[in-house]
């Protein structure tokens, strides 16, 4: 891994001057751990690296929590979805500018994704602080900042060569603002049949998620290419359990005995089943 951050930077220089202030919208500019722009309003660093831009407490079960965020970082560093990382990377991979995760999590899947763009900086944006510690200290060229992603963001225009949604919310207009003409949207998205085996367990795939996924986006980006990655492996009972909390169903885990279930459930066979598309930005 190169690094983005001379000296003692605790942010990327191309992840700062792609944020603007989430009060009026000017350029920020980064002194010590402190963001500031030219209006005096002023971001300072967590000291795990990341920086909280929102002005108001986030509603209950929005969130991931710590056991969610702590399931989903055990579970991926598993390498249980690799075929779906994998495809990701193919994808980005000779990407030069920057790489703007929404949704991004504890920074997994953009981590290794910049791995397969040496000379690409990525930005993670999410609503859990609690994710985006992870994140943060997940790669030396990746920044961090909370926010809610169907606000407008707090990201340039423009400033992008990628944007990378996984598995997250899809807000159409501001994935398109903040593309450079020309810019692409990579979006991995469960197919029917994803982790199937799990039953109630997980929430089920909408058998029209293809139809509306078009719907979402069709009027902002045309799609150029997709790649499904279908792939059953043994999980562990681990596995099995890690892929459940961290997902929407980890909010539910105290209902229909779900978290008695798991904790006797035993490895098993289960099938990956996501599809990969890649977005071109509509430009006038």
């Amino acid at each position: 891994m190169t690094s983005d951050r001379p000296g003692n930077d605790p942010l990327p220089p191309r992840v700062v001057r792609a944020l603007r202030c989430s009060v009026c919208g000017r350029p920020v500019g980064l002194t010590d751990r402190t963001l500031r722009c030219e209006s005096g309003h002023s971001f300072d660093l967590a000291r795990q690296g990341y920086v909280n831009l929102l002005h108001a407490r986030i509603p209950a079960g929005t969130a991931d929590t710590a056991p969610m965020v702590e399931a989903r970082a055990a579970f991926l560093s598993s390498g249980a979805y690799a075929p779906l990382e994998n495809e990701l990377s193919r994808v980005v991979s000779g990407t030069a500018g920057l790489i703007v995760d929404a949704g991004a999590g504890p920074g997994h899947y953009l981590s290794r994704v910049l791995d397969a763009a040496p000379e690409a900086a990525g930005l993670a944006l999410d609503v859990s602080a609690i994710a985006l510690r992870r994140a943060a200290r997940a790669h030396p060229r990746l920044g961090a900042a909370v926010w809610n992603l169907w606000e407008p963001w707090p990201v340039g225009d423009g400033v992008a060569s990628v944007v990378l949604d996984v598995f997250s919310p899809r807000n159409a207009a501001e994935f398109h603002r903040v593309l450079e003409p020309g810019g692409r949207l990579v979006v991995a998205a469960p197919l029917p049949g994803h982790l199937a085996e799990l039953g109630d367990l997980v929430l089920s795939v909408d058998e029209r998620k293809e139809e509306r996924l078009e719907t979402a986006l069709g009027d902002h980006f045309a799609r150029v290419s997709r790649a499904d990655v279908v792939h059953t492996a043994p999980f562990t009972a681990q596995q099995v359990h890690d892929v459940v909390a961290m997902g929407p169903a980890g909010f539910h885990l105290d209902r229909d005995d779900r978290r008695s279930r798991l904790l006797a459930a035993e490895g098993r066979d289960v099938t990956l089943a996501v599809g990969v598309s890649v977005w071109r930005r509509k430009d006038a």
